[in-house]
């Protein structure tokens, strides 16, 4: 009994720490959109004097949300989808009325001109919204839907204004991204090697399903760019963090073709194991000490400087592998020579996440350690 109890507390209390992990996070997103909604109410009822500005703060909440991801285009798809929804509900319930299918009429031609127009979802979904409420809300000719399109555009001026004025770090962001990606490529390194190792068919099927997952955190990685370049555009506090953004940025592109070479290593390691071909013994120690190399790069995430501790492991790494493919004590079957090469091409891919071009990646893996 005490033992359950304590088991229950034990889960109760990680809950409580994964809740204020996350309200930790989201602080600041939260203040924005709080900061904003106030900010838009007051312009559009008290400065614009609109007598229903509800829709401003909405607009603003919906163009900031509680993530980065694309506030700029958010706002812009908010305001030219309520414009749209609006604009086409107007026209047409002045001229054929309201009722069932007159609504059903307004809303499947909003969204489909939005969807010509654009396919954003957001623009979409606030054009089908926005007529539905022209048709169930606002009496034909009365001025509610223009003041509406003007609340939106309040809205998402207020949310960019907000998100200027009180700017959430971009680096922070985009270093966590950067960092659970690479963590999992490590983790696929090690894998492979265990798997290779002890010539285990159902550690190296697990291991290239992983390699399969890795793509949505690369994809995540690449919006956390994007959505940090956003804020540092629009914000004088974070302009002076561009550059290492355009690092985070190349870092990005160049992990995301090390995990694919990554994937085709571990289908030939699955086929070599699958087959009983031999590979040098040491292939599985020198992908543990690319994984390292790895490591060594995650270390140096946001110095802001030459990598050059994670280009020397890279470097070793490779140079280890292409030693092992020469050597002479066995037949070698052709997965072997396609496991070297895409060791090969993984470290070109992280020598160029480490700030080198392609010509100097090469470079450096043809000189003599």
């Amino acid at each position: 009994m005490t033992g359950a109890v304590g088991r229950t507390g034990s889960r109760v209390r990680r809950r409580v720490e994964l809740g204020l992990r996350r309200l930790r996070a989201s602080a600041l997103p939260i203040v924005q959109c709080a900061v904003a909604a106030g900010l838009a109410l007051y312009v559009a009822g008290d400065l614009v004097g609109h007598a229903r500005p509800f829709f401003a703060p909405i607009a603003a909440v919906i163009s900031l949300g509680l993530t980065l991801n694309s506030r700029v285009r958010r706002a812009a798809e908010l305001v030219v989808g309520v414009s749209l929804g609006v604009l086409v509900g107007d026209l047409l319930i002045a001229q054929i009325g309201s009722g069932v299918w007159q609504l059903a009429l307004v809303v499947a031609l909003a969204m489909a001109i939005a969807v010509f127009t654009d396919g954003g979802t957001l623009i979409v979904a606030q054009a089908g919204a926005s007529a539905v409420l022209v048709t169930t809300l606002l009496p034909p000719g009365e001025t509610g839907g223009i003041d509406r399109c003007v609340d939106a555009l309040i809205g998402g001026a207020a949310g960019i204004l907000i998100a200027a004025l009180i700017p959430v770090n971009p680096i922070r962001i985009v270093h966590r991204e950067a960092r659970r990606a690479l963590d999992e490529l490590v983790a696929v390194l090690h894998d492979v090697a265990v798997a290779l190792r002890e010539n285990d068919r159902d550690a190296a099927s697990a291991a290239l399903d992983r390699s399969r997952d890795t793509q949505p955190m690369i994809d995540e990685m690449r919006a956390a760019v994007r959505s940090a370049s956003e804020v540092a555009s629009v914000s004088p506090l974070r302009r002076p963090r561009r550059r290492m953004l355009q690092r985070y940025r190349e870092l990005a592109e160049r992990t995301d073709y090390a995990v694919r070479n990554l994937r085709v290593l571990t289908r030939r390691a699955l086929t070599a194991i699958e087959d009983g071909e031999p590979v040098p013994d040491g292939l599985a120690d020198t992908l543990d000490e690319l994984g390292t190399a790895v490591g060594a790069l995650i270390g140096e995430l946001g110095v802001d400087g030459d990598r050059e501790r994670a280009r020397g492991a890279i470097r070793d790494a490779a140079h280890r592998a292409a030693a092992l493919a020469e050597d002479p004590g066995l037949p070698y079957g052709p997965s072997a020579a396609v496991l070297v090469a895409q060791v090969r091409s993984i470290a070109v891919d992280l020598l160029q996440a480490t700030g080198l071009d392609r010509a100097q990646a090469q470079q450096a893996l043809r000189e003599t350690p």
